[in-house]
């Protein structure tokens, strides 16, 4: 997979991408990430790519000049061409769902905005798809970046050291994770369940799973009842 990162700090990135999963997906030629700062594609002798929004108001506002530039710059610099993502608050809330969509494609395209957001030619003119990772306000695009990024990487076949890994976490089948536990068997008189200490498997699983539906009722009761739609939805045998 090719990921194109467009950027006004990809300072912010690069020590992401040398670190961990990252730089070990693209060392084996799993992923390959290319950052890219949309102040080279200004045709301002100053970089400058934002200016004041009209009808008044704080802050700047993201110009589309520079944005759609480079869009274009890059999309043509590969094949085929990538699928565009937004970022931005006003986007479709990232999921694991998403993710595993995402991770189907063979190239991504990142735009990440900055200050109060991009100009709406941006969102109506560009063609891609807008994504947030949540209801909450960062500074720009770059954490979101970094967060889909990893996160649809990490679904990539041989990313993982273990390819159950990421079958077996929070989320891929609509609940969190079960408790989970290492050496040594009693730290500061909290001891590791007797049943994955017994080595029967079949009973090792079935802890597992119920303890996974009750961590979701007890903390994500929305997962425990779209899980419980779905399953209603699905034809009887």
């Amino acid at each position: 997979m090719r990921i194109d990162i467009l950027t006004l700090f990809p300072g912010i990135l690069r020590g992401f991408l040398d670190e961990s999963i990252m730089r070990l997906a693209r060392e084996k030629g799993i992923a390959e990430v290319h950052l890219w700062d949309i102040r080279d594609y200004s045709d301002d002798r100053h970089r400058k790519v934002d200016d004041r929004p009209y009808g008044g108001g704080p802050g700047m506002v993201m110009m589309p000049g520079p944005v759609f530039a480079a869009v274009e710059a890059v999309d043509a610099a590969a094949a085929p061409p990538a699928r565009k993502l937004l970022l931005t608050p006003q986007g479709r809330v990232f999921s694991q769902p998403l993710a595993r969509e995402l991770a189907r494609e063979p190239r991504l395209m990142l735009i990440c905005g900055r200050y109060e957001g991009f100009d709406e030619r941006i969102h109506t003119g560009l063609g891609a798809d807008e994504v947030s990772i949540g209801d909450y306000v960062l500074a720009g695009g770059e954490v979101p970046a970094m967060a889909i990024t990893e996160a649809v990487v990490r679904l990539l076949p041989g990313a993982l050291g273990d390819p159950e890994s990421a079958a077996l976490e929070s989320f891929e089948d609509g609940s969190l994770d079960y408790p989970q536990y290492t050496r040594p068997p009693v730290f500061r008189g909290m001891a590791v369940p007797d049943v994955l200490l017994c080595g029967d498997h079949a009973r090792v699983r079935q802890w597992r799973a119920e303890r996974a539906r009750e961590r979701t009722l007890a903390r994500r009761p929305d997962l425990a009842a779209a899980a419980a739609a779905a399953a209603a939805q699905q034809p009887k045998p």
